[in-house]
């Protein structure tokens, strides 16, 4: 879907007005108009208020064009698994279960991979198979290359 379907999709479920809307952003009625027809996409500042008041991360009023994915465990993200900051605002970089309350549950590469192996092997994905795949794959990721861990 589009910004601009999106956009007006979400102001309809939300029964909003275009000039409801405006005023609940900052912005004129005619620059909601402008989304809703494509012409223009709203500017950084205003697509946070707009996550904010409709509950979705701005990737989804994006029109979702790129496929998320958590930086700390590499698991896909949709709205309802991506973390929030402490002021409630999405943080699209990781799931929930890797970070809460704007802190990391995980302290260690180690440690996050004995819990996915503990979670993640069975019996046509054995635990050796499943570490190896998780050791090649998790220090790829901008949270472990960035702690160096």
């Amino acid at each position: 879907m589009e910004p601009k379907d999106m956009i007006l999709s979400l102001r309809i479920k939300k029964g909003l007005s275009q000039e409801a809307l405006a005023e609940k952003v900052h912005v004129t009625r005619q620059a909601v108009s402008r989304w809703e027809t494509g012409e223009t996409v709203p500017n950084t500042e205003t697509l946070k208020l707009l996550s904010k008041l409709f509950d979705v991360s701005i990737n989804t009023l994006l029109g979702a064009p790129r496929q998320l994915v958590c930086q700390c465990c590499g698991m896909p993200l949709e709205d309802a698994s991506i973390s929030r900051e402490p002021d409630g605002s999405f943080n699209e970089e990781y799931c929930k279960w890797c970070y809460a309350d704007g802190k990391f549950v995980y302290t260690s590469l180690s440690e996050l991979t004995d819990f996915l192996v503990e979670h993640m092997s069975n019996e046509t994905w054995p635990p050796q198979q499943v570490r190896a795949y998780l050791e090649a794959q998790l220090p790829k990721l901008s949270h472990w290359q960035q702690t160096g861990s």
